[in-house]
């Protein structure tokens, strides 16, 4: 890890000047997210608001990384940990309000929280979300989908702060969404949104929710500590179908598994590291591009070093 600019260092946890969240060093990151593996922050802050995100971010030097994570589903912290500051919007980003067939959610709200909201309101069009797991924060980011749809279907506005902590607003349009991508600038923060659904009945909208969450509980191991899926859709084809294809179906590296119930979701099956699972991921890419030339890209966020004694991982599959 790189050491931290010493008046962030030198200031014991949760007093840097003009900060009033909570400011933790040497935080167990990596066992908070869905995964329940890998390393440690260098610093973790919890921002109390807006507010004091964006003083956080006019005294950061700008050479000092900061990395956000909402809900912990699609990341991996690796073992070496992560330099610098982690962000992670909570509950103060987690607000829901409604306006008309609008709502405007902070990007630390769960997706099924908002499909709720939404529902009880009689707004329809926002089922899917109750599909993906994590917050909106996450979902803008990477234009999450489910179900037929994806944010960039439903969202009118998103904001967020620059490094320097001014707030900008953006128009969809100008989100560069693609296919579990964005293209707003990686070191902007997503802090909220406004999406807008269509007049609905609150029965018929339930019944939609109430159809996701069995279709999951049926084919997604939801009840593992996993990440959700593990990569993205190639064009016009499965990742899961390939995964299977190429005989990785129950597949284990240490305690890592590839989901017997769902190929394209990785398992910390039996205390497993983030090495295990990236070596895992990384072995499933080789065999997949051994069998049909395909390959893979990764879905799940890996953030940070690995440990300075584990094996590379060599699998010899273009990155794309």
């Amino acid at each position: 890890m790189i050491a931290l600019e010493a008046d962030l260092a030198m200031e014991p946890a949760g007093t840097l000047p003009g900060v009033r969240g909570r400011l933790i060093a040497d935080a167990p990151i990596g066992r908070q997210t869905w995964f329940g593996a890998g390393g440690r922050a260098e610093m973790l802050f919890r921002p109390a608001d807006r507010d004091d995100l964006a003083a956080l971010l006019r005294a950061l030097p700008p050479e000092l990384p900061a990395t956000v994570i909402g809900g912990g589903s699609n990341v991996l912290i690796r073992d070496g940990g992560v330099a610098g500051v982690t962000i992670r919007l909570g509950r103060a980003f987690a607000g829901i309000a409604l306006d008309g067939t609008d709502v405007v959610a902070g990007a630390g709200a769960l997706h099924l929280n908002l499909a709720l909201a939404a529902s009880a309101a009689g707004i329809a069009g926002l089922e899917f979300l109750s599909g993906i797991p994590g917050t909106l924060g996450g979902g803008l980011r990477m234009n999450a989908g489910a179900y037929g749809r994806e944010v960039r279907d439903v969202l009118v506005e998103a904001a967020a702060l620059d490094r320097g902590g001014e707030v900008h607003v953006i128009a969809a349009a100008a989100m560069g969404f693609a296919y579990r991508h964005c293209g707003v600038d990686a070191d902007w923060i997503l802090i909220g949104a406004r999406l807008r659904g269509e007049p609905g009945k609150p029965e018929a909208i339930n019944r939609r929710i109430g159809a996701i969450r069995q279709a999951r509980e049926v084919t997604q191991p939801i009840r593992s500590r996993t990440g959700g899926s593990t990569f993205k859709n190639p064009p016009g084809d499965a990742a899961w179908r390939l995964i299977d294809a190429a005989g990785c179906r129950g597949l284990t590296r240490g305690g890592a598994m590839v989901s017997p119930q769902h190929a394209n979701f990785l398992v910390n099956a039996a205390n497993a590291t983030a090495a295990d699972l990236e070596g895992l991921g990384e072995e499933v890419r080789r065999r997949v591009y051994e069998s049909c030339g395909v390959a893979l890209e990764w879905e799940i966020r890996r953030i940070g070093q690995p440990l300075a004694e584990a094996k590379p991982i060599a699998a010899g599959v273009p990155t794309p």
